[in-house]
């Protein structure tokens, strides 16, 4: 394992006292929601993150930066969940917001979600929703607050590339450009990615996912209330294995599923997860990293597929990688007309700028066998997901 780069070493050192409050999970929730204000009638809500904060102070190799990511990440939940009540009995008319057929693009990830929800945020027609918005999402803001909300997610940004400078190369961040439903859904698997905490798996395969998709509605909601209606564009790899609760909330929704080899994605968001995870837990386990993510993607996978089968055809759109990761000018037509969007010429325009690798990045490598699997395992585990693959790379 290398050595840490100097900034995370740093300031795990100066984190070290404080560390110690990990043995109180409790004393740490309730500071986090003394914070975030009044909880009066959202008791489920605030002991589900409860129970996550506890399950992640227990994690194996936690690092004082971890203990401070876990805090971070609860704390912004519940205060966001905080500011959403308080908007919404204010404003009731809120939730009578429509949010009409959107788009939501999933798949495994790795698979092209984030170039194809970019090229469908090219319309002037579309509403992706932003980085910063996803970490504070409020009403329209004045000026000097939309520069704080702003600031806040540069400092998230600013603190990865910082920690563990790679990352970018493989996922590019930017605090004012369009991002994943990932970061205002409440529960997702993405805690795994940055701690070992098994304890949180047989809660979270058991979990109603009903409630956290009625609620990412009401954030949508929010950043549309007094704002021009366009049709929203949004996009997580996480939405696969819930698309259920995700049609019960958005039962007009487009789903665009994309495609890729499995061994390709595997093997690719295994490396994501080793950078975003060697920030919070030192020494890493890389097959460890290989083992889970290999059962919770093929769980993530036949989920979607179970689900699949309920989705009215003319709401489906498979999306091969080779449609836009080979040749995106041939593929982005195609793609808007599957979704029943308009492809213009000033969309053509802006395409090279969204399909080329981001300013100051390098090519992504990675290797299944790094990770403790072989391609034989990956094909196994995605027997039936390959074999829906392979009618979609010959439409």
């Amino acid at each position: 394992m290398a050595l840490d780069p100097l900034p995370l070493a740093l300031t795990n050192l100066l984190l070290r006292p404080g560390f110690r409050g990990r043995r109180a999970p409790d004393r740490a929730f309730d500071r986090l929601l003394a914070a975030a204000g009044p909880a009066e009638g959202d008791e489920r809500f605030t002991a589900d993150f409860r129970h996550l904060l506890r399950c992640w102070a227990a994690a194996d190799r936690l690092t004082p930066v971890g203990w401070l990511s876990a805090r971070g990440h609860v704390g912004r939940h519940l205060a966001n969940r905080a500011r959403i009540r308080r908007l919404l009995a204010a404003h009731p008319e809120i939730e009578r917001e429509p949010v009409e057929r959107p788009v939501f693009v999933v798949g495994l990830p790795r698979t092209a979600t984030t170039l194809t929800h970019g090229i469908l945020s090219l319309s002037a027609e579309h509403r992706c929703p932003l980085l910063w918005e996803l970490l504070t999402p409020d009403l329209e803001l004045p000026a000097e607050e939309r520069e704080k909300a702003i600031a806040t997610a540069r400092r998230l940004v600013g603190g990865i590339n910082l920690f563990s400078p790679d990352f970018r190369h493989i996922h590019n961040l930017r605090p004012e450009g369009p991002e994943e439903c990932t970061f205002a859904l409440p529960h997702t698997v993405m805690p795994l990615s940055q701690a070992v905490i098994p304890e949180y798996l047989p809660w979270h395969e058991t979990h109603d996912f009903g409630a956290d998709y009625r609620y990412l509605k009401q954030i949508y909601q929010v950043l549309q209330y007094g704002r021009p209606r366009r049709r929203w564009v949004l996009k997580s790899p996480l939405h696969l294995e819930n698309l259920d609760a995700l049609r019960a909330v958005f039962p007009d929704a487009t789903i665009v599923w994309t495609h890729r080899d499995p061994a390709t994605a595997v093997a690719s968001f295994c490396s994501l997860v080793e950078h975003g995870m060697a920030v919070n837990t030192r020494p890493l386990d890389l097959h460890w990293i290989g083992a889970t993510w290999l059962e919770l993607l093929a769980r993530s996978a036949r989920r979607g597929l179970a689900a699949r089968a309920g989705i009215p055809r003319e709401s489906l759109v498979d999306v091969p990688y080779s449609w836009l990761g080979a040749d995106p000018a041939a593929g982005a037509p195609k793609l808007y007309a599957a979704v029943g969007a308009r492809w213009t010429e000033a969309d053509a325009a802006r395409l090279p700028a969204v399909a080329a690798r981001p300013r100051g990045t390098r090519v992504h490598s990675y290797d299944l066998a790094r990770y403790g699997l072989t391609r034989a395992d990956v094909d196994t585990a995605f027997a039936d997901y390959n074999a829906l693959r392979a009618e979609a790379d010959r439409a």
